[in-house]
C-alpha cells in the first residue's frame, strides 16, 4: 500500500516536471521567432520643425518664470541684508515684526517656485500643452507600424535605454518620420541658436531660505507614455 502511495507520489512529481518543461520550452522558442525594433525618439523629435518651435517656445515661458522668481528672491535677498545690517539698532517688537516680514517673504518665493516649476504646476502644463500633441502623434506612429509590421517589441534607443548594439535594419526611425510626413536624415526642424547663448530647459530651484546663487535651469524632455 505505502509502494503504491510512493509510486504514485512519484509519477505526480514527473508528470509535473514534464508540463513546467515543456511550458519553458514553448515559450523560449515561441519568444525567438518575436520580432523586435529599436527606434530613436530624440532623433525624430529633432527632426520635426513643430516640436523645435513648440520646445522654444517652452524655454521662453521658462526663461520669464525664472526671471521672475530670481526678481523675488532678490528681494528677499534685500530684506535679510537690510534686517542684518539694522537689527541692532532695532527694538525687539520692530525686530519680530521684520522676521514675520522676511518668512512671510520667503513663503511666497517658495509658493511661486512650487506654482511654476513644482510637479503638476506651470512648467508641466506648458509642456502638455505644446510638446505631449507632437509626442503622442510621434508614439503613435510607432505603434502603427510596430502593428502592420508584426513587431512584438519596440526598444526605444534614446535616453537611458540600455542597448549595447541594434542592426540598421531593425531601426525603424526613418519609417516614422516617413509616414509622419518628414524626410529622414533631412534638416527639418529650424535652425538652433548658439546653444552657449540659451538657457537651459528645467529649473533645479533651491529653497527660498538658501542663500546660494539660484542655479540655471537644465534640459531634458520627458514622454509621458502617461
Amino acid at each position: 500500500m505505502n509502494i503504491n502511495r510512493c509510486f504514485g507520489q512519484i509519477m505526480k512529481t514527473v508528470i509535473c516536471a514534464s508540463i513546467v518543461f515543456i511550458f519553458h520550452f514553448s515559450f523560449f522558442t515561441s519568444a525567438s521567432a518575436q520580432k523586435y525594433a529599436c527606434v530613436n525618439t530624440d532623433y525624430v523629435m529633432r527632426s520635426i520643425p513643430d516640436y523645435a518651435s513648440a520646445q522654444k517656445r517652452l524655454d521662453k515661458y521658462v526663461a520669464d518664470w525664472q526671471k521672475e522668481l530670481e526678481d523675488k528672491m532678490g528681494e528677499l535677498e534685500g530684506m535679510r541684508a537690510d534686517y542684518e545690517q539694522e537689527s541692532y539698532l532695532l527694538p525687539d517688537n520692530l525686530k519680530k515684526r521684520r522676521q514675520e516680514e522676511i518668512k512671510e517673504k520667503e513663503q511666497e518665493v517658495k509658493a511661486l517656485q512650487q506654482q511654476r516649476f513644482g510637479a503638476g504646476g506651470d512648467l508641466d502644463k506648458k509642456r502638455a500643452e505644446l510638446l505631449k500633441p507632437i509626442q503622442d502623434r510621434v508614439y503613435s506612429t510607432i505603434e502603427r507600424i510596430a502593428h502592420e509590421k508584426n513587431y512584438a517589441f519596440v526598444f526605444d534607443k534614446a535616453g537611458s535605454a540600455t542597448i549595447l548594439f541594434a542592426n540598421k535594419k531593425y531601426d525603424i526611425s526613418d519609417d516614422v518620420l516617413e509616414l509622419l510626413g518628414y524626410k529622414p536624415g533631412a534638416t527639418n526642424a529650424p535652425q538652433e541658436e548658439d546653444k552657449t547663448k540659451q538657457k537651459p530647459k528645467n529649473p533645479e530651484m533651491k529653497e527660498p531660505g538658501s542663500r546660494d546663487k539660484m542655479p540655471t535651469p537644465l534640459g531634458g524632455m520627458s514622454r509621458n507614455k502617461q
